[in-house]
């Protein structure tokens, strides 16, 4: 069943759906009226009945509410260092399907590209697109959380509740003494919030990894193999979900 998301409150068991999600019922996907569909509405899921449609605006009615979620139990948020081409919009599409809870691209040592602030919004635009659409997919009750590219100091005095701090180190890797990243997992309890830092192509430079380390964060390793900066952070998100779920 074909799955919606709104941004705007209702207090009646009655919805609109509006603009280009409007236009993808009754264009796209031919929809009519007495057909259903899901309407998420502020993380609830509402199985729903459409009580009229146009191109740009469609009504529905509430049927029941779905009351499971699909979301993880465990709130986890991935920082990217910014990457080459569209493998950013790969992670995110990705991550998305995983269950990642936002995504904080930034600038590192190693990053190749700039976001020109000309450009950024429609990046930002493009990614909240992806990510919006992969929720919907993988029948997802939120949408991810994408934040404008940040600096690396900002990134280490990020403000609020993380429990646990991590960050993929490539030179952990190589270690034989090193702590595997299940054993990390088996620290963490459900409800937590898990914050993980990625490096771009090239992974972090010697005097990041200190300032991390300075800052809280524990070196992690992805196994004995060294991962693609697109491949490490969805390593990451599955092992969270065989752990947890």
């Amino acid at each position: 069943m074909q799955r919606y998301f709104i941004d705007h409150p209702s207090a009646t068991d009655r919805f609109s759906i509006v603009g280009e999600d409007a236009k993808h019922i009754s264009k796209v996907m031919r929809m009519s009226v007495g057909d259903q569909i899901i309407v998420v509405n502020n993380g609830n899921a509402y199985r729903t009945e459409i009580d009229s449609l146009e191109d740009r605006v469609v009504h529905v009615k509430t049927i029941a509410a779905i009351p499971f979620s699909n979301e993880l139990p465990v709130h986890v948020t991935i920082a990217c260092g910014l990457p080459k081409g569209d493998k950013l919009e790969l992670i995110t599409q990705k991550a998305t399907e995983l269950g990642v809870s936002e995504i904080i691209p930034f600038q590192a040592e190693r990053s190749i590209v700039k976001w020109e602030p000309s450009k950024s919004t429609k990046k930002l635009e493009r990614l909240n697109r992806i990510a919006k659409e992969a929720a919907e997919q993988s029948h997802r009750t939120v949408i991810p959380t994408i934040q404008n590219v940040q600096s690396f100091g900002s990134l280490l005095n990020r403000e609020g509740n993380d429990h646990h701090l991590f960050f993929a180190y490539e030179e952990q890797a190589k270690r034989t003494d090193r702590t595997s990243f299940s054993e990390h997992l088996r620290t963490i309890d459900f409800g937590q919030s898990i914050f993980i830092a990625f490096g771009p192509e090239g992974g972090f430079s010697p005097n990041e990894a200190q300032q991390f380390i300075a800052a809280g964060f524990k070196p992690i390793a992805l196994g004995p193999r060294i991962l693609r900066t697109e491949t490490a952070p969805l390593y990451v998100l599955s092992a969270i979900s065989y752990q947890f779920e």
